[in-house]
């Protein structure tokens, strides 16, 4: 952990917020939940920052809920331990031992918030901000430039648009739909506000760019050492298995010079050197781009094996939302804020669910106990002081509804009633689920299927019951998306994509990357048995050409 002297800190931080306008002084006070008094003059602003500021940006961690604390260990690769879960202090403690930011750089970070700030951004994003602002595309269009080009017209941008730019406002965001909102902060792990406005999903936003940003850069980093690691194992594993005249030949082939009576160390030393064009230039530059290893030829299949998987999932989804019945449909666009079409004929249920299939269920709702199990539904409606949780006999279905009446009603008196409610469900929906299914028995997996409109027959078994049932509670909450695919582990997914090419590369030929390509087979779905080919098509490319 980087420590820093808060006396210097507090002074670059003065020399920061000093220059924003008040304005900019209300709106960082109201990011951070911070009251302040209106009217207010500039210094009463200015010393309420001033008090929070360390706090606030330089140890952000302090504020994080249990979630957010668990994301982060995560997303550093820590080993949360079972017992330390939900003990924030325990939490705590681990994040600050991974907290490597200074409070003197993290200060320094907001007196150019434009060089950060859209590095969470995608490359869609990027796009139609620029276009928003009639800034021409740059040539060729990639990340490197769409970001540069960002941040080089940012200043001109806000000054066109007449807005103050130190700490921006709502028009940053004008491009984004609430939809990209949600989704920003649900993969990071961030609560999305309760009950959400435009507003305060921007806020959440802006409040936590700057933290998207450092683990983004943390990523790459670590994506772009395991790659030159594994670019110079392979070349290293290659060479040593290449023949004297095989290492000429290749030399010749690659316009290197191989003086006469070279020895075979020699011939070694020389093929190490230009050890680059063994596995084709910039391997690993391509993977810590960012998402950058569609560049390479082995990134190109990763791509095609993962659209062609996506493909797949939206075919299964469209197939699975057909035999939904109303009810569910329209609890689907519920959980999701999506207005239920006027009439509510099916048709158009149909085609508004599979228009917001890649949409999540976000935040907590009445529908946040639809999986829950016997257990849990009574443990919460005991934490809320309610009678059904004493009600002797009652099925698992009367437990939710009197779960989903009194979230209901606690959303709508909000405050301290709410709170509690929230920070009831931070705390258990991950032990919630878990454990989905597993201990229900069968007429209530049968029940809870019948929701959805979906038969079963006599004969069925418990697994396949099971099943059944964990695949449509799954489309339910995640649309297509996979749950869990957090942008870290997306990007991580992919470089390790690459990775694996190499070393099956490097290994001793289509024996090893057959072995791969069964594992794959074994472990996978449909889609990923797909995607498992394509793997194998990259290797059997990086082969040849090797």
């Amino acid at each position: 952990m980087c420590t820093a002297y808060p006396g210097r800190a507090m002074l670059i931080a003065n020399l920061v917020y000093n220059h924003w306008h008040e304005t900019e002084l209300e709106r960082w006070l109201s990011d951070h939940d911070i009251p302040y008094p209106t009217p207010a003059d500039r210094k009463d602003l200015e010393n309420l920052v001033k008090s929070n500021w360390d706090s606030k940006v330089s140890q952000p961690y302090n504020d994080w809920s249990t979630p957010q604390l668990q994301s982060y260990l995560k997303s550093q690769g820590a080993d949360v331990k079972a017992a330390s879960e939900s003990n924030k202090d325990s939490l705590l403690k681990q994040v600050k031992g991974y907290w490597t930011e200074s409070a003197d750089s993290a200060s320094n970070a907001y007196g150019s918030v434009k060089d950060w700030i859209f590095d969470s951004w995608t490359d869609s994003q990027l796009k139609a901000f620029l276009d928003r602002h009639g800034i021409p595309a740059p040539q060729p269009r990639k990340r490197d430039t769409l970001l540069a080009s960002a941040r080089q017209n940012y200043d001109s941008i806000a000054k066109k648009s007449n807005e103050y730019s130190s700490y921006p406002g709502s028009w940053l965001y004008e491009t984004w739909s609430e939809s990209d909102l949600k989704e920003f902060l649900d993969e990071r792990g961030v609560p999305v506000p309760q009950p959400s406005t435009r507003d305060k999903l921007i806020a959440s936003v802006r409040r936590n760019s700057r933290l998207a940003s450092l683990n983004l850069k943390e990523t790459t980093a670590s994506a772009s050492s395991s790659a030159k690691s594994a670019t110079e194992s392979l070349s290293d594993a290659l060479l040593d298995s290449w023949s004297d005249s095989q290492i000429k030949e290749w030399a010749d082939r690659n316009g290197i010079k191989v003086p006469q009576g070279s020895k075979r160390n020699e011939l070694l030393a020389l093929a190490r050197k230009h050890r680059a064009s063994l596995t084709g230039d910039g391997v690993a530059s391509s993977v810590s781009s960012g998402f950058g290893a569609a560049s390479t030829k082995a990134g190109n299949e990763y791509a095609k094996a993962t659209d062609d998987a996506q493909l797949k999932a939206e075919d299964a989804f469209h197939m699975a939302v057909d035999t939904w019945s109303d009810s569910r449909l329209k609890a689907f666009l519920d959980a999701r804020g999506v207005p239920v079409p006027q009439g509510g004929k099916r048709d158009e249920l149909v085609k508004q669910v599979r228009l917001n299939k890649h949409k999540a269920a976000t935040g907590y709702s009445a529908w946040t106990f639809d999986t829950w199990t016997v257990d849990n539904l009574k443990k919460y409606l005991s934490s809320q002081n309610n009678k059904a949780a004493k009600k002797a006999g009652a099925s698992r279905e009367d437990l939710q509804k009197a779960a989903q009446d009194s979230y209901s009603s606690a959303s709508k008196a909000g405050g301290s009633r709410y709170a509690s409610v929230t920070s009831y469900l931070a705390a258990s929906t991950d032990a919630a689920k878990d454990t989905t299914f597993d201990s229900w028995s069968d007429s209530e997996l049968k029940s809870y299927l019948d929701s959805y409109g979906i038969k079963t027959y006599q004969g069925s078994t418990t697994n396949e019951l099971k099943a059944m049932a964990r695949r449509n509670a799954q489309y339910f909450r995640h649309g297509t998306n996979t749950p869990g695919a957090t942008i870290f582990t997306r990007f991580q997914n992919g470089a390790q994509w690459v990775l694996d090419q190499l070393k099956i590369g490097a290994a001793s030929g289509r024996k090893e990357a057959e072995k791969s390509a069964d594992a794959v087979k074994e472990a996978g779905t449909t889609a990923t048995h797909r995607a498992g080919e394509a793997k194998q098509r990259a290797s059997d490319k990086a082969k040849e050409e090797l």
